[in-house]
């Protein structure tokens, strides 16, 4: 089992920055894929980015790329998501997510994830 806390959301004008934090519980497995995912209010949820802390492979979905910067914190065992140049449509609940073993181009399914944390709001006005 593991447990995923994040935090770090909030509400910024366009334009603005905001650094998603997750951290996660210790398992004997050191390898797993770990993954940022938003769902708006009535949509389904879709991937944000993903990375392996094993191989230290990293995707970004289409919409965010150049804009989010994913890493992870091996000695804290913690997954940042440094999001700049927010716009009002990056407004959304986001969800850490994590999956043992490396990831590959399956990781835009959230249903492959069995651990999610609670959510941190993330609210971007125009």
């Amino acid at each position: 089992q593991v447990h995923l806390v994040e935090s770090g959301g909030g509400s910024v004008p366009t334009g603005g920055s905001l650094r998603l934090s997750c951290v996660a519980s210790r398992t004997a497995v050191d390898t797993y894929c770990m993954a940022w995912f938003r769902q708006r209010s009535g949509e389904k949820r879709e991937e944000v980015a993903a990375m392996g802390t094993g191989d230290g492979s990293i995707y970004y979905a289409e919409v965010v790329k150049g804009r989010f910067t994913i890493s992870h914190d091996n000695d804290n065992n913690t997954l940042y998501l440094q999001m700049d140049n927010l716009k009002p449509e990056d407004s959304a609940m986001y969800y850490c997510a994590s999956v043992f073993g490396n990831c590959g181009q399956w990781w835009v399914k959230s249903q492959f994830f069995p651990y999610s944390g609670q959510g941190t709001q993330v609210t971007v006005s125009s």
